[in-house]
């Protein structure tokens, strides 16, 4: 079975469903015929669309980061500067993986454990697109004169998740801290000045020249 990349109604619906089942129970602790009852579906349909929970879980991955696509493209097209432009690439990755921070720890921790065979060569191209449009956005502030030339632009997502990932790893530890007293004030937080704190980050690391210091 070839994994699709574009979904109707009923299967997003599907999606939906199973992603919500593996961030409660886990992946394993979910089973086809859990997602059939809270999809009011039979399994046949799931079998039909998908082929296996394996391959469920594939295309839920594909589903979200598709998203993140559209918006990137549309991003790239907007008539605003580069700066602009990370800006609100940042902010938006920030909330993305935010709000589906479960499919992410589901992703993570299979590709971990390594119990079970997943393809993710569709999730690898569809990432490479992504990361193409960044080049063009980094591109385009060369070509400006406000981008250094100099930019290793593969490493520049994992400075963006690599931040998120440590406060949300820590989240007993910053909560005290930075006096975090309930979730929202967490997830306030992370929107916010964590967000902020990597758009600076990320800035000073497009604009500052190493070789003229």
């Amino acid at each position: 079975m070839t994994l699709m990349t574009d979904f109707n109604e009923k299967q997003i619906e599907i999606l939906q469903v199973a992603e919500k089942l593996f961030a409660e129970e886990g992946f394993d602790g979910t089973s086809v015929r859990d997602i059939a009852k809270k999809a009011n579906i039979n399994i046949a349909m799931i079998s039909y669309y998908f082929g296996s929970k394996e391959k469920l879980l594939e295309a839920l991955v594909i589903y979200r980061i598709k998203a993140m696509s559209m918006h990137l493209e549309n991003l790239y097209q907007e008539n605003i500067s580069p700066l602009d432009k990370m800006d609100k690439l940042i902010a938006y990755y920030i909330q993305r993986v935010h709000q589906n921070r479960s499919i992410y720890q589901i992703l993570h921790f299979e590709l971990s454990n390594n119990k079970r065979e997943i393809n993710l060569q569709t999730f690898t191209e569809v990432k490479k697109n992504n990361l193409r449009f960044l080049e063009n956005i980094i591109k385009e502030g060369q070509d400006q004169g406000v981008f250094q030339p100099n930019i290793n632009v593969t490493l520049l997502p994992t400075i963006i998740l690599g931040s998120y990932s440590h406060m949300h790893m820590n989240k007993v530890y910053y909560k005290e801290v930075l006096n975090l007293n309930t979730e929202a004030d967490f997830e306030n937080y992370v929107l916010t000045e964590l967000t902020a704190h990597i758009q600076k980050t990320i800035k000073a690391l497009l604009v500052f020249d190493s070789n003229n210091r």
